[in-house]
């Protein structure tokens, strides 16, 4: 199966400063574990830059002016663990213009799936707002731009990080074009994704207890999440990819491995191939442990490539 990958390695030059978990490193150990030579045939994209259409089309133009606006001459907090630095706006304009790029590539049938390997995440960034260490909503382009330069009528961003993708539920809570399904951990950063959180009938959550293990995670996408998104039948399924959920990870308690996160993969495929002709865009979210990290890409992106 054809899968491309999009990255820039100016993602390496945003700086969050000393001890942050959302590090250059995390950049490096993903693309150090895709250089295995069960990757070869990976095709390579340069993630472009987004446009300022594409950015408005999911936020605010204010908010969009402010952060063009920051100073890019030192390292500037924007809450209290959200980094702006000199690197960061050439790399958050990559991170979610190769997540439009990768759209296009699946559409025009160049790729069959798409994996967007930058940092920082976007799922927490809201329409007007950064946090989380997001500054744009990646997965929210990805959606706004397949209906916007394909005329997609339904979209679905599919989200498995141990944290509630916040922002992308805010940005299309009133917008029933567009599906937001999530399991996460909870209690945890950010208080939101409750199952009564349903928006206009498009926002499905499953909040998962600390400690939960791949019984149970496989159990609520089996019977709740991937039933609805099939229900939706969308004609593009975006995935966000955080690896936070794995036992390692420091900044919480869920207990996936590897194989969890194939095992993802391989049904968000199987229902893809049954909806919308097989069409995935995958973007990496948060993952925080190195190693837990590069071996969960791996086993994903394996699983996008179907081996």
């Amino acid at each position: 199966m054809s899968v491309a990958v999009f990255t820039h390695l100016v993602a390496l030059e945003h700086d969050t400063g000393p001890h942050h978990p959302e590090c250059p490193d995390r950049l490096r150990y993903v693309l150090r574990a895709l250089e295995a030579p069960e990757f070869a045939s990976l095709l390579r994209e340069e993630a472009p830059k987004a446009t300022r259409e594409q950015l408005i089309a999911v936020h605010d133009e204010a908010f969009v002016d402010a952060i063009f606006a920051l100073p890019s001459d030192r390292l500037i907090a924007v809450d209290g663990d959200t980094v702006f630095s000199p690197g960061t706006l050439e790399t958050v304009l990559r991170g979610a213009g190769g997540a439009a790029a990768a759209v296009d590539m699946v559409m025009q049938g160049r790729a069959e799936a798409a994996f967007v390997a930058m940092r920082p995440p976007g799922h927490h960034a809201e329409s007007d707002r950064a946090m989380g260490f997001c500054f744009f909503n990646n997965a929210a382009v990805a959606a706004r731009h397949a209906q916007a330069q394909w005329g997609l009528k339904r979209v679905a961003v599919v989200d498995f990080d141990v944290h509630h993708g916040n922002g992308t539920q805010e940005i299309f809570f009133h917008d029933e074009t567009v599906m937001y399904a999530s399991s996460h951990q909870s209690p945890c950063f950010p208080g939101t994704g409750s199952r009564s959180e349903t928006g206009v009938g498009n926002i499905v959550n499953m909040p998962l207890p600390p400690g939960t293990g791949s019984a149970a995670f496989r159990e609520a996408w089996r019977t709740v999440l991937l039933p609805r998104v099939a229900e939706f039948a969308p004609e593009l399924l975006i995935i966000s990819a955080g690896f936070d959920a794995h036992a390692a990870d420091p900044l919480a308690q869920l207990q996936l491995q590897e194989p969890d996160f194939a095992w993802l993969t391989q049904e968000l495929l199987a229902l893809a191939d049954h909806c919308c002709q097989g069409r995935v865009v995958s973007l990496l979210e948060g993952g925080y442990d190195l190693d837990a990290l590069a071996q969960s890409c791996r086993a994903h992106v394996r699983a996008l490539m179907r081996l």
